[in-house]
Order: C-alpha cells, then structure tokens, then sequence
C-alpha cells in the first residue's frame, strides 16, 4: 500500500489528500469528501490474512462514493462488510438505504455504486473479500447488500459480537490460525446473509430460487467426491444436465468451473489450517476431490499464481510435505 507507513498503518490522523490516495491504493478507488464543516482527519490500521483485508478506521465526518465512472468492467469483484463501531453511518447501495449504529453491519458490492456517509466522529471496521469467497449466488447477495444486520436481534446477537472483537484484536491476526478465524467470520456472514434471504423473500413462490438452492448445498455438501461431475448432479436433483446448465448461467461461471473454484478455496484455507499442519497436500487435495497431483497443482498455480507448496511454506513456514 504505497500510500501509507511501514506495518499499513497511519500512526498520525492523515489529512484528506493522503486519505484518498491510501483509500485507493488499499481498497477500490473511491469519492471522498469532508463532511459539516470540518476539516478531514483519519487513521487507518490493515490487516491481510490472504485474499482477505481488514481495515479499522476512525475518520471525522465525511462522504465517500463509489461512482460508475470508478467501477472498471475487469476490476477484481470485492464484497465489503462494514461493521459500525462508534457514531452514526448511512450506506446507500441498489436502492435501499441501511442506517448503521454502532455494533450494527452491511455488506456491499464494489463493482455496484454506492455511498457512505458519516455525519459524525466515527470508527468502523470494514472486512474487503472476493465475490468467490462467499458460497451465495451473486444475485441472491444483491437481494441484501445495504441491509441493516442489528446487534440486538436475530443471529446479530451472536455473529456482531464476533465481529466486534476480531476488530477489536486485528494484531493478533497472524500466522496459520489467522486464515482458519477469517474463514470462520465469513462463514458466519454467510449464514446470517443467509437467513435474511429466506426471512425476505423465502422460496414458496418462487421454485426455482428454491431449486436452485438445493442444488448448490448438494454440491457444497459433496466437493470431496471426486466423482461429482454435472451429470451425477442432476441426477441426484431430478433434472435434466440442460436445466442445471440453465440454473447456473446466471452466474457467468459455468456449474464445472464453480465447482472448481469451491474446492480450491476449501484446499487453499485447509493447507493453512493448523488442524492440517501434519498432513500433505496431497491428501488436502484429496479431501476435496482433487485425486490428480498434477493437475490439481496446475488448478491452484493459475488459481492463485504459486504452488500449493509455496502458497503453504511462505503463509506457515511449514518444510515441504507432498
């Protein structure tokens, strides 16, 4: 992050030019403007634990905007989760608007324009993560971005608290344990996301989000079969290959290629995972279905640009174990 300090942090409140500068660099370009009069002040602290980046910011009032000017058609697409801290926050996102308090959180798209707005001294963590991370169809995520998740109702009352404290302990976010507490945190994101789908909009009217559904936690319940393939699939739903073809081409990933992605995330945080320190990666790869060494090793090399065995040593500095 070139616009900050050794160790990704501002020890001294930056002014708005160094804030636009280091918020673009770390995160997505963005809008950012002073907000009732007074002169910008911010600080910022980051956190990566792989594909994952967590910031906590305390800022005097302000405005930012992600504008579709801003959003490239080949940017990278990130989920954000803001989870409210201290003060008062207004996020605005595919035409509903979210009033945040503190111990309150949202998610929202950074490839869909967006607004947030501060009116008063605010701290805040925000979680930064690919779309992939998250086992939801893209369009049922867009059905909850800019929704008021409270920490006094519902699974708020458990999963906020959590949030709550991995900002409160970003420094101890280091080594192998790191990836698997993440990991942990957007499980539980996806679970509350989840539920506010069903609570929303359900399925009784609508058969084929329900189907859909079914499809994906059969798979999901399944990527450590090595002998899942689309066909075994749809017989396993009672469809026809064509329709399954059908209920994934809303996604722009083909059913065979969101398997593959599933499985590599899974392998990728497993060979951090201190429970697995002892095992090879062969027998990772194995665990989720990825039976040929070599090809699977060419998987996760295009996937995330170094060997299964590098992408391990250099994150826990395990010796190699094949």
């Amino acid at each position: 992050m070139t616009a900050l300090p050794a160790a990704d942090a501002m020890r001294s409140p930056a002014g708005l030019d160094l804030w636009r500068s280091a918020i673009t660099s770390a995160v997505v370009p963005l809008e950012i403007e002073e907000a009732g009069g007074v002169a910008f002040r911010g600080h910022l602290d980051r956190t990566v634990v792989g594909d994952v980046t967590l910031f906590h910011i305390a800022a005097t009032p302000h405005v930012v905007r992600r504008t579709p000017e801003l959003i490239g058609p080949g940017d990278r697409r990130y989920y954000k989760l803001s989870l409210q801290l201290q003060g008062t926050a207004v996020l605005e996102q595919d035409g509903r608007r979210a009033e945040l308090r503190p111990g309150d959180l949202a998610i929202y798209d950074t490839h869909h324009p967006y607004e947030l707005s501060f009116a008063t001294n605010n701290r805040a963590m925000v979680v930064m993560f690919p779309h992939e991370l998250v086992d939801l169809p893209r369009d049922e995520v867009d059905r909850v971005t800019a929704v008021r998740f409270p920490s006094d109702s519902g699974l708020g009352k458990v999963i906020n608290p959590f949030f709550v404290e991995l900002g409160r302990n970003l420094d101890q976010l280091a080594g192998a344990s790191a990836s698997r507490l993440v990991g942990s945190a957007l499980d539980l994101l996806v679970t509350m996301l989840t539920q506010e789908l069903y609570r929303r909009h359900g399925t009784v009217n609508n058969p084929t989000r329900s189907l859909a559904r079914e499809v994906r936690e059969y798979i999901l319940d399944h990527l450590g079969d090595p002998a899942l393939t689309p066909s075994s699939i749809a017989r396993a739903n009672h469809i026809s290959t064509r329709h399954l073809y059908t209920i994934f081409s809303g996604e722009g990933e083909p059913v065979s290629a969101w398997i593959r992605s599933r499985r590599l995330e899974r392998i990728r945080r497993d060979l951090v995972d201190p429970l697995y320190a002892d095992r090879p990666v062969s027998w990772i790869a194995d665990r989720w279905g990825l039976t040929d060494a070599a090809h699977f090793s060419r998987l996760f090399k295009a996937e995330f640009g170094e060997s299964p065995t590098s992408y391990r040593q250099h994150l826990t500095g395990q010796p190699a174990q094949h």
